[in-house]
């Protein structure tokens, strides 16, 4: 039997310290900070991190929904993971596989039939109850699945981190999503948008700063729609929290991802303004130039909307840096279309973007149109666009050469001698410096603007 000799072990699971674990994270940062969570789960039973997938007792493949043929490489690396498993099983070390993540609750009855050797398949908002669900599949040699979408909040029941990931983190104050784009699947994986209470995110974010944390990202997948049970007994919106940790003792940058422009209000506008702390950098999604396209992907704004949303920004914070999220080729889309979005960017300047071509995702609005854009035209289309992206971007670090700018040190760069850090609008930087300032923030004048990334000296 596949589990008879991990389940003679069930009863000694939280003695034992020599199991291994090994995670593969695909997506966004979300992802990262759940992957993180998990380890911490399952730390009390016994189990450690290992970067060999060949060592490890479980192996979890934390997935993504998002981009294209999503699915299909999901299966490809469990077939990969599957020869380490029956390899293992053979030396006499049973081994679980575990997907977790939005393709595991979109997909979940599918892999079970494709590929029954994986173990537990669980959601995203499921995974707080891993442990047991290990215990459950060594006790009963079988599989478990749980992709439904619980009463309770998995927040409750995770552990506080007990060990510093770097001076960078994420933490994640938001999920899920009420917008229902026409090309999105991220209401159907992380379902209605839930917010956690302030005090549980400032009791987390005080950890992680006594941890050694310098610098937090909250996220969301709308994380500018944050709005969280005060400890006054009102609901405060992402502004309000913000303000909150900018009294963090250590904490110095405080990040936000991913916003809404339907959500960018001017409570938040003014945090921009008014806290230190709040980095001068922004990612805000637009997806599009074109109003007629904005309205077929149900956005809720307009290109107009977009630009006076950026000019009130710029208007509060001139320094900041912008970044956005845009998709060629959404069904319907014109050569007219294409053109506004090129406008669009032409008009605003971007500092960093990510940009992808429309792919069709099953259970979404656009998956049925009858008016697919043809590859080839998405393809030359997005060509065109990143290249002007580019750019935009190549030309935004060279605008950074000859200035001081603040740079948090996170660890040791490429070469000998070499520290790797941040500026406040999320470029890398490199200095040539030992090892104790790492963890500090340190003025940096830039003197070269490399292709992904800055070089500089101390000051």
């Amino acid at each position: 039997m596949l589990h008879q000799g991990f389940s003679s072990k069930t009863t000694h699971l939280n003695q034992q310290s020599s199991r291994y674990l090994h995670v593969i994270t695909w997506g966004c940062q979300m992802n990262v900070y759940d992957s993180n969570r998990m380890v911490d789960l399952l730390r009390p039973l016994g189990y450690k991190i290992t970067d060999k997938a060949e060592q490890a007792d479980i192996l979890i493949l934390n997935t993504c929904h998002i981009r294209d043929k999503a699915t299909e490489k999901v299966f490809s690396e469990l077939g990969r993971l599957k020869q380490i498993k029956d390899y293992r099983n053979q030396q006499g070390h049973p081994t679980l596989i575990a997907v977790t993540g939005c393709v595991a609750q979109a997909e979940g009855n599918i892999i079970l039939q494709r590929v029954p050797y994986v173990d537990i398949i669980l959601g995203p908002q499921t995974y707080h109850r891993l442990p047991k669900m290990i215990l459950d599949v060594a006790r009963q040699s079988g599989h478990v699945i749980e992709t439904d979408f619980p009463v309770e909040s998995k927040f409750d029941f995770l552990p506080t981190p007990q060990e510093n990931t770097g001076y960078s983190a994420f933490l994640t104050i938001q999920e899920g999503c009420d917008k229902f784009c026409s090309f999105c699947v991220v209401p159907y994986t992380r379902g209605a948008e839930v917010s956690r209470p302030v005090q549980a995110i400032f009791d987390e974010a005080t950890h992680l700063c006594q941890l050694g944390v310098k610098e937090i990202t909250l996220l969301g997948q709308n994380v500018n729609a944050y709005h969280g049970k005060g400890p006054d007994g009102n609901i405060w919106n992402l502004a309000r929290l913000a303000e909150k940790l900018s009294t963090l003792s250590g904490l110095t940058r405080i990040r936000y991802t991913t916003s809404h422009p339907r959500d960018m209000n001017d409570s938040l506008i003014n945090a921009h303004r008014d806290l230190p702390s709040l980095m001068p950098f922004l990612h805000l999604p637009v997806q599009s130039g074109s109003d007629r396209i904005l309205k077929a992907m149900n956005r809720g704004h307009t290109a107009s909307e977009y630009r006076q949303i950026i000019d009130k920004l710029r208007k509060a914070r001139p320094d900041i840096a912008l970044s956005s999220d845009f998709i060629v080729g959404h069904p319907g889309e014109t050569q007219k279309d294409f053109e506004d979005t090129m406008q669009l960017v032409r008009d605003i300047q971007f500092s960093q973007t990510f940009s992808f071509k429309y792919s069709p995702r099953p259970g979404t609005t656009a998956y049925i149109s009858t008016h697919q854009v043809k590859e080839e035209i998405k393809n030359k289309r997005l060509q065109a666009l990143q290249t002007l992206l580019k750019e935009q971007q190549n030309q935004f670090n060279k605008n950074t050469v000859g200035l001081t700018i603040p740079v948090l040190f996170t660890g040791k760069g490429r070469k000998e001698g070499q520290l790797s850090g941040k500026s406040p609008y999320l470029q890398a930087v490199h200095v040539q410096s030992d090892d104790s300032l790492i963890g500090h923030e340190c003025q940096v004048k830039i003197k070269e603007s490399l292709s992904n990334s800055l070089s500089g000296v101390l000051v």
